[in-house]
């Protein structure tokens, strides 16, 4: 078990997701940063699908009640064992009655961390992804008992790291393809779309990101259509809003571009203030 001493402002369980149920309204969920938390299972060998613990803006405290085999990935918040400051990016030996600690941000906005053959929470609808409504727990809470599979063998201290590319948290280039209703959008639309340098607001989540900057708009609402995780909306005021992991699975505002996949873990590592310009792709 690991022990819960600080649960951090946002600290939740996730995995790849719950695909396969927006036809009943239940969101995608998922790691926001779906390559650092796939990378942090890679480099401990585990299932691409097993579940990590990603943590919001740091600050959360773990206490270790066996010894454990872990890596941490994403946004580096100064992670220490016993005090000890420890590297991201390559497996680590925890042993039992340590402390994991996070402290000062140096860069990116979300942590991941993997346990070896994943943390065992309950599963719901295929997934261990919290959701409010969908799982019992919102978010990690202090005193939290988290379970993981018993070490049973450690051949020793590895020195092997991967090194990330530092585009993957600098970069403000948000590659996207044309959305369904593009078309829609007059020639100085697209235009403005594709030259202007959005900043994130303060009004961003899990669910979405909305942009302070607006673009003329005289286009109608939608009847209601799919939407995923990656699609902008365009709203009727002319502000742009980035829909996340747990964004619904309808909506009526018409969908102008669609996020790749890379670009959605990109933006995950982004928080108010950060600026970001729109690379449409076309079809």
């Amino acid at each position: 078990m690991i022990k819960v001493l600080t649960p951090g402002f946002y600290t939740t369980i996730q995995d790849l997701g719950r695909v396969g149920f927006s036809h009943i309204g239940v969101p995608v969920s998922g790691a926001m940063d779906g390559y650092s938390a796939q990378l942090a299972n890679q480099l401990l060998s585990n299932n691409k699908h097993d579940a990590v613990l990603e943590i919001t803006f740091g600050n959360a405290t773990f206490l270790f009640e066996e010894a454990q085999l872990i890596c941490i990935t994403g946004a580096d918040f100064s992670p220490k064992i016993n005090e000890e400051r420890v590297a991201l990016n390559v497996p680590l030996y925890v042993k039992k009655g340590a402390v994991l600690s996070f402290g000062k941000q140096h860069y990116g906005v979300r942590t991941y961390i993997a346990v070896n053959g994943g943390f065992k929470t309950e599963k719901v609808l295929r997934s261990r992804s919290y959701y409010p409504e969908i799982t019992k727990e919102r978010t990690l809470q202090k005193g939290m008992l988290l379970p993981v599979e018993k070490l049973h063998q450690f051949v020793g201290k590895t020195f092997s790291s991967v090194k990330i590319n530092d585009s993957h948290f600098q970069s403000n280039k948000i590659c996207c393809y044309q959305g369904p209703e593009y078309h829609l959008l007059s020639k100085s639309q697209r235009s403005a779309i594709q030259k202007a340098v959005f900043t994130i607001s303060k009004d961003h989540s899990r669910m979405g990101y909305r942009l302070e900057e607006s673009i003329e708009n005289d286009l109608p609402s939608i009847l209601t259509s799919a939407v995923l995780p990656g699609t902008v909306q365009l709203t009727p005021a002319g502000k742009l809003i980035v829909l996340m992991r747990d964004c619904q699975v309808t909506g009526g505002y018409p969908r102008v571009l669609q996020l790749t996949g890379a670009a959605i873990h990109i933006l995950a590592q982004k928080t108010t203030g950060d600026s970001l310009v729109f690379s449409v792709q076309a079809l």
